[in-house]
């Protein structure tokens, strides 16, 4: 039997790997990613541990398929889709950041992103996983990097600016920002996002 999912029709086995990696997304996002067995996401999804062997040789694949196909789309469609918006440079790099601190209810800040987790946990271990891993934040970059070179085209943005160096410098305040805020709560996103408001007007 079929089931749909997003509109699309899968078969049982693709619907069953999809919720196996939902699951392990939904489950490692809260306990970590290293911390999170196989054994928990078979608990979680209740399929059987053939059922998943099935689909994945082992944890670690089924960790970069994760990636790839739950936290890359969502990625894309927080941070890549909005800085595309036909805005000037400086309001859709700043409405971005702002969605996805303060209006994306999937990102809990006493969890922190998942992505940045993912990072600090796996990046200085796993190869394949840091290979992937990077190509999630270049995505980001390069679309940063895009959007102020398009704002110095227009006039919107200091001829002299370095986009390279900007756009590593407004991802590592996200990153350093959800951080903190598994200290301290969204109230320090507030704090952040006064700041970048900040250093995004002496750019233009």
């Amino acid at each position: 039997m079929q089931k749909v999912l997003n509109g699309k029709f899968l078969k049982k086995g693709e619907y069953t790997r999809h919720t196996i990696l939902e699951k392990a997304f939904e489950i490692s996002y809260k306990k970590g990613y290293q911390a999170t067995s196989i054994d928990d996401i078979i608990a979680l999804t209740s399929v059987s541990k053939g059922a998943f062997f099935y689909h994945f040789k082992n944890k670690d694949e089924m960790g970069l398929a994760m990636i790839n196909e739950i936290m890359y789309p969502g990625m894309y469609e927080a941070l890549v889709i909005p800085l595309n918006e036909d805005k000037p440079a400086t309001q859709s790099i700043y409405d971005m950041i702002k969605s996805i601190l303060m209006e994306t209810p999937a990102f809990d800040p006493q969890y922190g992103c998942p992505a940045v987790n993912i990072i600090e946990e796996m990046a200085p271990l796993n190869v394949s996983f840091k290979k992937v891993l990077s190509g999630l934040v270049n995505e980001t970059q390069n679309t940063l990097e895009k959007v102020l070179l398009k704002g110095k085209e227009e006039g919107r943005i200091r001829k002299e600016l370095n986009v390279k160096q900007s756009s590593m410098f407004i991802i590592t305040g996200y990153m350093g920002i959800r951080n903190l805020g598994k200290l301290y709560g969204v109230d320090c996103y507030q704090e952040y996002l006064k700041e970048l408001k900040r250093y995004l007007s002496s750019i233009e």
